[in-house]
């Protein structure tokens, strides 16, 4: 396990260039008048989290004693820097994802695997369904998306609704927190500069214990805690899609795995070739990079997904655009994000948790996860957690080995997923489709969401013995 030390730490990163000279008592009281606006403004105001995030970094740069101009020149180039590393991967998996949902795909793999699946098997064929399908979508997605499947399969099953309802959603916030290309992820990769295909690789390695064990494994003590019926006014009935025919559940579920198979596959050459000059070494750094594999993705979808349901050109273009419109405010909030790190990063907050950490004898990678916990609890969101987070242990990966910060990405996603409660638009969400009250929420999901955030780290402080 890597521990922070005075020795480590005197060979880690050079300065930044700090823009402000307020001693370590000033800037932590930036740090926290910073989050606190922004805490303030999320929760008490509904401020939109972009609003908050910019407000609150012209706050903490004033309570730092920078100057407004450099403030706000921080704070544009950390957003302009974030959105440009990862806009565009956003932008493509939303269209991965509206592609598979209005073809027919999401609904094939759907039916296939609920088919040949018995009722005692129905908790893990959720979880699995929610995995495959939550590579692509955003989480908000993924819940509308499967919870009136898990509706319905409750109703006409007569499942208990927490013993396949849990493990639909474990297996969703699982991927959202660990699992690139989802945004939080994406936008923690950036700000630590970790290798992409090593995160993938190890977000999947350990989402899928972690998934087991906050899915149907606790899902039989949620479902003796909580026994509600699926709400009448919200189970639907199917609609019969006016569609020519849907994809074909191989085809589908190629299509979903392929960036994720491309970019594994660059990591895993890497691995082994480790050969700059090697052929195959350079057309996998093309090939596997997220940008290209995503890009493949979504072509190879057009076909496999778009034209496979009858679409024709005009309905291709429709489905693209109507794909990118919801993501705006994804895009804005994670580029805010990163100019608050930015922000932090310039005024010295970094390079004062260096000093600090000289004499603790914490892992870094249990110090990401207590500040990403923090930062949840306090705004409910578990990107603005990541990306907040990540900046602020930035500094700490400097010294680190790749696969170590590739732990430390997963550190702090999986801290990002602690406890979801009423400030999280996702605690309201799963209530309304369960129908259930405030009480029953939090013995489910937000228990629920506490597993996976602890097992995660544990999970992540085992491997980083042997890696």
């Amino acid at each position: 396990m890597r521990h922070l030390s005075a020795e480590m730490l005197a060979a880690g990163p050079e300065p930044t260039d700090v823009i402000t000279s307020a001693g370590s008592a000033q800037l932590g009281l930036a740090v926290l008048v910073g989050i606190a606006v922004i805490v303030l403004l999320i929760t008490k105001w509904k401020l939109h989290a972009f609003l908050a995030l910019t407000i609150g970094s012209l706050v903490l740069g004033s309570v730092a004693a920078a100057a407004p101009d450099e403030t706000i020149a921080s704070f544009t180039k950390g957003l302009g820097d974030t959105v440009s590393g990862v806009g565009v991967l956003i932008a493509l998996g939303a269209i991965l994802g509206k592609l598979l949902a209005d073809s027919g795909g999401a609904d094939q793999i759907v039916d296939t695997i609920l088919a040949r699946t018995s009722k005692r098997a129905m908790p893990w064929a959720m979880v699995l369904i929610a995995g495959i399908i939550g590579l692509p979508l955003f989480f908000e997605v993924g819940i509308v998306l499967l919870i009136p499947v898990v509706l319905l399969v409750a109703k006409r099953g007569n499942y208990s609704l927490m013993r396949i309802g849990v493990p639909a959603l474990a297996g969703l916030s699982v991927m959202h927190g660990l699992v690139p290309p989802h945004p939080g992820p994406l936008a923690a990769i950036d700000a630590l500069d970790a290798n992409l295909g090593v995160t993938l690789a190890f977000g999947v390695l350990i989402g899928i214990p972690v998934a087991i064990i906050a899915g149907p494994l606790f899902a039989r003590f949620a479902g003796r805690w909580v026994d509600v019926q699926p709400p009448e006014g919200l189970v639907p009935q199917r609609p019969s899609e006016e569609l020519e025919r849907r994809p074909r559940f191989a085809a589908t579920i190629a299509t979903v795995l392929l960036p994720v198979v491309l970019m594994l596959a660059k990591a895993l050459t890497d691995i082994l070739v480790d050969n700059p000059d090697s052929a195959l070494q350079r057309v996998m750094d093309v090939v596997g990079s997220p940008l290209i594999a995503l890009l493949a993705a979504v072509l190879v979808a057009m076909f496999t997904l778009g034209r496979a349901a009858g679409f024709r050109k005009d309905r291709l273009a429709t489905t693209i655009e109507k794909s990118l419109l919801p993501i705006a405010g994804i895009l804005l909030i994670v580029g805010a994000g990163g100019g608050f790190k930015q922000t932090l990063i310039d005024v010295g907050v970094g390079d004062m948790i260096l000093d600090f950490s000289k004499h603790w004898n914490i892992s870094a990678l249990l110090l990401g996860w207590l500040i990403a916990v923090g930062i949840r609890l306090a705004t409910g969101s578990a990107t603005v957690a990541t990306i907040s987070a990540a900046g602020l242990v930035a500094p700490l990966a400097g010294d680190m080995s790749t696969t170590h910060i590739a732990l430390l990405v997963l550190a702090v996603g999986a801290g990002s997923l602690f406890f979801s409660h009423v400030n999280d638009a996702g605690f309201w969400m799963v209530k309304e489709y369960f129908g259930m009250d405030v009480g029953q929420t939090i013995k489910t999901w937000s228990v629920m969401e506490t597993i996976i955030s602890v097992v995660s780290l544990l999970f992540i402080l085992l491997l980083s013995l042997v890696v």
